[in-house]
């Protein structure tokens, strides 16, 4: 993984966690600070039929709950798949949160079988997400998922 480092770095933070919400503000704290092209970085939670803004890094946003299937976040929680959108504005599903964002990627957090909740982030640089940011985070949800 080409991220190994960082993730090993993650890996110690989340085990120091004392709790759930320790858990996702740690992860969410790592990865605006650690990578640069990471402008926004959030974790939805699903309270029943919505997504609901937990711990983020970033500007502040209106999107504090979306609906599942709406907006590349409720996509995602639709189809517990990560979803990867190289140019925002190419895609009639993203929500606009920032006039700066210019890509975006959300992944799913599976907790024993069922959609827990995702990993947003947003970048104001095009196409900022690649296969190592992919297995990267998906691998990050993974670990999440393990301490929730």
């Amino acid at each position: 993984m080409k991220y190994q480092a960082q993730f090993d770095e993650m890996k110690e933070l989340v085990l120091a966690a004392k709790g759930p919400e320790d858990v996702q503000a740690r992860v969410v704290i790592s990865l605006h600070k650690n990578f640069p092209h990471y402008n926004w970085v959030g974790i939805y939670r699903l309270e029943g039929k919505s997504l609901t803004l937990g711990p983020y890094q970033g500007k502040p946003t209106v999107h504090t709950s979306i609906p599942v299937g709406k907006g590349v976040c409720g996509a995602a929680a639709a189809s517990r798949k990560t979803e990867v959108v190289p140019d925002v504005a190419a895609d009639a599903r993203y929500l606009a949160c920032s006039l700066e964002t210019r890509s975006e990627i959300v992944v799913p957090v599976i907790k024993d079988g069922a959609f827990w909740g995702e990993i947003d982030i947003d970048s104001d640089q095009p196409d900022a997400f690649g296969p190592d940011d992919v297995e990267f985070l998906e691998a990050v949800a993974r670990l999440l998922s393990e301490r929730l």
